[in-house]
Order: structure tokens, then C-alpha cells, then sequence
């Protein structure tokens, strides 16, 4: 008796084929969906300073809470503030800028760049007070209005404006700031 064999695989070489296929599409599969679970892990650690740290040296616009926009070139950013470079149709002065005050942003890019130095972890109150050393002239806005003046002092949560009209000293929150200008 002659056996006669099928030419091409045998049935079970096809069974074996076949679930080696599967296997490799799972785990691709697999690979895929953990690839997908840690960027958006990765996104989830993201900090808005670090979206425009990753930016630096690029326009900007940013819209503040009080519905008024700065456009500008963002200078520095730190974990509580950024610094712009106001442009044109702005005054072209530098704004400090307390991250809070930030209602949304038109600029960014989807990347993100951590700290890297002391100075980016620096809060508020270190730049507030070597505007207080220098004696700059500033302009304050809050959501009350603006004031024009040089800081006279700086506390853990507040600062004091010597007002330029010769009305006295006023105290703003660091919560109610939106934006610190150089003045005229």
C-alpha cells in the first residue's frame, strides 16, 4: 500500500502556523496598548510649566483670566510663573506672569521639558523680590483694575505696591495677580 501525502503543509502544520499567527497579533496588540497606556501616563505627570518650558524662545499668546490677552515670546518659565516678551500690537515690555492667572494658551506645542535648574522651581516671591531690589517701576493687574508703582515689599503670600500717584501703598494676594509689567 502506498501512502499518498498532500503536497503542502500537513493539516497540523497549518494548525501550528496559524496559532503562532494569532500569537505574534496578541502581542503585538499587547506591545501597542502598554506603548498607549504610558504616553498617556507620561501626559498625565505633564505640568502646564512644563508645556512652556518645552517652548522657550517661541510666540505665544496667552489669555488671562480677566479675558485679556499678552502676546509674546516666552522667556523663562518656572513652576509657578513665565516670563513673555511682549510684541507688537502689546507694549514690548516683559511680563511675569503667575501660572494661576492663565485661562488658556494658544501656542504651545504637545511636548514638554522638565526642570532643570534651581531657578525653574523658584516660585514667585524670589522674582517679586529682585523687582523689589531693583527698584522697578511695575504695573499690577488684577481683576480689581491696575496700579502703577514699585514694590515695597514682598511677603510669603502677598506684596505691597508704593503707588506712583502718591495714594499710598496697596496689597495685592499673589492669588488675585494676573500679570506683573514693567512700567513706562
Amino acid at each position: 500500500m502506498t501512502s499518498t501525502r498532500p503536497a503542502g503543509p500537513t493539516r497540523w502544520e497549518a494548525l501550528f502556523s496559524d496559532l503562532e499567527a494569532q500569537a505574534r497579533a496578541q502581542s503585538a496588540a499587547e506591545a501597542d496598548a502598554l506603548v498607549s497606556e504610558l504616553t498617556r501616563a507620561e501626559h498625565a505627570t505633564m505640568t502646564l510649566a512644563d508645556r512652556f518650558r518645552a517652548v522657550v524662545g517661541a510666540m505665544v499668546t496667552v489669555e488671562l483670566l480677566d479675558g485679556a490677552s499678552l502676546r509674546g515670546v516666552v522667556l523663562e518659565a518656572a513652576d509657578e510663573w513665565l516670563l513673555l516678551q511682549g510684541v507688537r500690537p502689546e507694549p514690548a515690555s516683559q511680563h511675569l506672569v503667575p501660572l494661576p492667572a492663565v485661562a488658556a494658551v494658544h501656542g504651545l506645542a504637545r511636548q514638554a521639558a522638565p526642570a532643570t535648574s534651581r531657578r525653574e522651581a523658584a516660585g514667585l516671591g524670589p522674582v517679586l523680590r529682585s523687582l523689589q531690589r531693583d527698584r522697578a517701576r511695575v504695573a499690577v493687574r488684577t481683576l480689581r483694575g491696575s496700579s502703577a508703582g514699585r514694590i515695597a515689599r514682598v511677603g510669603r503670600d502677598h506684596l505691597d505696591i508704593d503707588l506712583l500717584d502718591g495714594r499710598g501703598t496697596r496689597l495685592v494676594p499673589f492669588t488675585a495677580l494676573l500679570v506683573v509689567s514693567e512700567a513706562p
